[in-house]
């Protein structure tokens, strides 16, 4: 029997992403029109995105651990965040969360290595690119570039 997802939703695009990702690959794994359950919770992002401007990672842990708290009441088994610039917030949330969270770069580093790249580019967030969320040896686009990619995420692709 696969296990309850949780979903820790940040931004509705993201969120939608990693429900639709969960249905269709279930069905490829699970067979047809099987997927795991899955729950999500969605605080609005204006709520995070005030704490991320102020650089209150703890208080954006706050938000992911009270999804977390929702999430275990519906019964998931553990929670995903499709969002990688909050995974930041992570070494907040794990140690007080009442589920496992699925660390998102751990994945993908995990399947960098599988798949034998030996040169990984990152883009995303500013916040993202210039964190601690994933390995410092990335190649990251210069200031300039992030400035505009950081625009374009969260001017355009937020928004749909």
């Amino acid at each position: 029997m696969p296990q309850h997802i949780g979903i820790a939703a940040c931004s509705a695009e993201g969120a939608a992403l990693c429900y639709r990702t969960i249905c269709v690959e279930g069905a490829r794994l699970l067979g047809a029109h099987a997927h795991p359950e899955v729950s999500m919770h969605t605080p609005s992002l204006a709520g995070y995105m005030q704490l991320i401007y102020r650089g209150d990672w703890d208080g954006v842990a706050g938000m992911m651990l009270a999804s977390a708290a929702k999430l275990k009441a519906m019964g998931c088994d553990f929670v995903i965040c499709p969002d990688n610039t909050l995974h930041q917030a992570l070494p907040f949330v794990e140690p007080r969360s009442p589920l496992p969270w699925l660390n998102i770069a751990q994945v993908v580093a995990a399947e960098a290595a599988a798949r034998g790249y030996r040169r990984v580019g990152l883009t995303g967030t500013r916040w993202l690119m210039e964190g601690p969320v994933y390995a410092k040896d990335l190649l990251r686009p210069d200031a300039a570039e992030r400035e505009e990619i950081n625009r374009i995420i969260m001017d355009e692709l937020v928004y749909g």
